[in-house]
């Protein structure tokens, strides 16, 4: 079985690609799918055995693009016929020349294209390091594409609504038009081929035979993107994409090397990779595997433990496991998760280019009945070994369980599945503002703890200073204490209950970036004791904390925003709205067509970020961001927590 993945941006005709293909022959396996995101359809064509996992559009659910590319043995770009649409495929070409997988590109829609095809190229290209090179010319009628000259054949096929395409003569008009093309075609095939430069050079007739073996080596070698044209809708193109990707796409022998190639960590003994996952309501976790190496059969041994029950998704299922090349559904494999490839022993995560994009939508995650409190703790956990995107820490300020996420579209599909399959019922919070406080001067105060009534009694004297530092410089502790007028026993208490004063100011937010001296005290040689001496130490601080007066201090964060270069200049007031100060911006090296725009921001303003993005670049930017340091706080910056 050979496997490959049709991605691209939303709304481009992915689906209905992947069902034209599929329906060729009319055969077809058990269907697997991980609601809203990506479906894998087995089926058959010309005897050969196949699948194509369909992968939803939008930056949202990029984040499955990786493990089912590391699946795959090829991938289909499928983009819509507008040269002004080709920036929102720019997300799509980049992660498929990260993967290094061969591609085709698949022109889709070209009933509805008023541009020509070069200019839909050229704009493409402007997103692609590789070389796009167009393998079929259309041909038009009073302005509308009605079919489609081969360039390497020389043939023509004119579309037939809804039945493959019917060879007809090439028309005289063409001519021109279609022997530029190919010898375009041809020199671009040549930079890969000394012989077939030769026969250019001496302008030779080159043979289709020759032609599309020198094709299918480069695009397996990942030189050069092919693209056809066609109409998903129409049924048009469709057997010549089939047909080159049955011609062209190497076996499962070439994913597994390219795997190993990516990573020193993937041995050669890696057996499966994990493309898809699910949780199913009474069945559990489900992953789809694809077996590199050898086979697969229930109860085999991978990643240190057995396998559980696996069915075969393929067409003609045989019940005896699955061969090399082949998909099957594992349950009642716990120990199994998304975005990790597998040897007999243990596991390995994918490569980088295989990890989603930084998750850096927050939400704070709490049941709507508390009696569900532990379900939801243990659903989440289950979630996040189906979903690599899926990110979950704990709120300090209220407990409650953080998830990092990749926009909300994908905090929807969450709290969906958590109703649906664990019947937990949750809602997603915003996150409060993590604030903290500080000083603007020094104060020096004396706080006596004294009691005497009822038991043993309690006296702790001491004087302490307490003075501002350079932001980020977090907490200091000393003691100038002279001729033990506080026992050097007692001074760790003292720090104790500073820092217990500091964890929480006046206004509830941590104090930071502070010196506290322990500059004199007394003691008492029967009521003195160390929870004198730390009660004393934190109602000092606490008292002069309320002198020294305390500043609200907010984090800024250093953000990276990877953007398509036409979108860059629309960030700078998208940035400065949201009170951010301006790096700059330069071209990304080994990324053609983007830019990384730099910027400090603050972390109030992140999900903000997240939804304006989306809407500046039209879904296809992305950012990774850390702290950078604390800033005063100025009135309008955030709402109160």
């Amino acid at each position: 079985m050979r496997v490959f993945t049709i991605l691209g941006p939303s709304h481009s005709g992915k689906t209905t690609l992947t069902q034209a293909l599929v329906g060729l022959e009319g055969v077809t396996g058990k269907r697997q799918e991980t609601a809203t995101v990506a479906a894998m359809q087995p089926f058959s064509f010309m005897s050969e055995h196949w699948a194509a996992i369909d992968l939803a559009g939008g930056s949202e659910n990029l984040a499955q693009a990786g493990p089912a590319l590391a699946a795959s043995d090829a991938a289909v770009l499928c983009v819509p016929a507008d040269a002004e649409a080709a920036v929102l495929a720019a997300p799509y070409l980049r992660k498929i020349e990260e993967a290094g997988i061969p591609a085709f590109l698949f022109i889709n829609r070209m009933d509805q294209a008023a541009g020509r095809v070069a200019d839909i190229v050229a704009a493409l290209q402007t997103y692609c390091n590789h070389s796009i090179v167009l393998r079929q010319v259309p041909i038009r009628e009073a302005g509308q594409v009605v079919g489609a000259v081969d360039l390497i054949s020389e043939r023509a096929w004119k579309y037939i609504e809804g039945q493959p395409s019917a060879l007809i003569e090439l028309p005289d008009a063409m001519l021109g038009r279609e022997q530029q093309a190919r010898t375009e075609m041809l020199e671009a095939l040549a930079d890969y081929d000394d012989h077939l430069m030769e026969e250019l050079i001496e302008d030779q007739k080159v043979l289709p035979e020759e032609a599309y073996e020198i094709a299918t080596r480069v695009l397996q070698h990942t030189d050069l993107f092919p693209a056809l044209l066609g109409s998903a809708e129409h049924s048009n193109g469709i057997l010549r994409l089939m047909k080159s990707l049955r011609h062209e796409v190497p076996q499962v022998g070439a994913t597994q090397a390219r795997l190993g190639a990516a990573s020193d960590a993937l041995a050669r003994d890696v057996v499966a990779v994990g493309c898809m996952a699910d949780q199913v309501k009474h069945l559990g976790k489900s992953v789809l595997l694809r077996a590199l190496d050898g086979g697969l059969a229930n109860g085999a041994p991978i990643a240190g433990r057995a396998l559980g029950n696996l069915t075969d998704l393929a067409p003609e299922v045989n019940g005896g496991g699955i061969a090399a090349g082949g998909l099957g559904q594992a349950v009642k494999s716990d120990h199994l998760k998304l975005g990790y490839s597998y040897s007999v022993d243990g596991s390995v995560a994918l490569p980088a280019w295989a990890q989603p994009h930084p998750s850096n939508y927050r939400r704070v995650v709490s049941p709507v009945h508390e009696r569900d409190e532990t379900r939801l703790s243990t659903a989440l956990e289950r979630l996040s070994e189906i979903d690599p995107a899926l990110g979950i820490e704990q709120d300090t300020a209220s407990g409650r369980a953080l998830l990092h996420l990749q926009g909300p579209l994908h905090l929807r599909r969450v709290l969906a599945t958590l109703d649906s399959e664990f019947g937990v019922d949750a809602i997603g919070e915003q996150v409060p503002p993590a604030l903290c406080e500080t000083i603007t001067k020094p104060v020096e105060v004396l706080h006596r703890h004294r009691k005497q009534s009822g038991g043993a009694g309690q006296f702790a004297d001491v004087v302490i200073e307490i003075a501002p530092l350079p932001r980020a410089a977090g907490f200091q502790f000393s003691d100038t204490v002279k001729g033990g007028a506080v026992p050097k026993n007692y001074i760790p208490s003292v720090e104790a209950g500073v820092r217990e004063a500091l964890a929480q100011g006046s206004n509830g937010h941590p104090v930071v970036d502070l010196s506290v001296t322990l500059k004199d005290g007394k003691h008492h040689a029967v009521d003195s004791s160390d929870y004198a001496f730390r009660t004393a130490g934190k109602n000092a601080v606490r008292k002069a904390l309320e002198e020294a007066g305390l500043v609200l201090l907010q984090p800024i964060m250093k953000v990276a925003i990877h953007v398509p270069s036409v979108f860059t200049g629309g960030l700078v007031p998208v940035v400065s709205g949201m009170k951010g100060q301006i790096l700059g911006f330069a071209a990304e090296e080994g990324a053609a067509g983007w830019d990384v725009f730099e910027t400090l921001l603050p972390l109030a303003a992140q999900d903000d970020l997240c939804h304006a993005l989306a809407s500046a670049t039209r879904g296809t930017a992305w950012f990774e961001t850390g702290f950078d340091h604390y800033q005063e706080a100025r009135h309008g910056d955030f709402e109160p927590a």
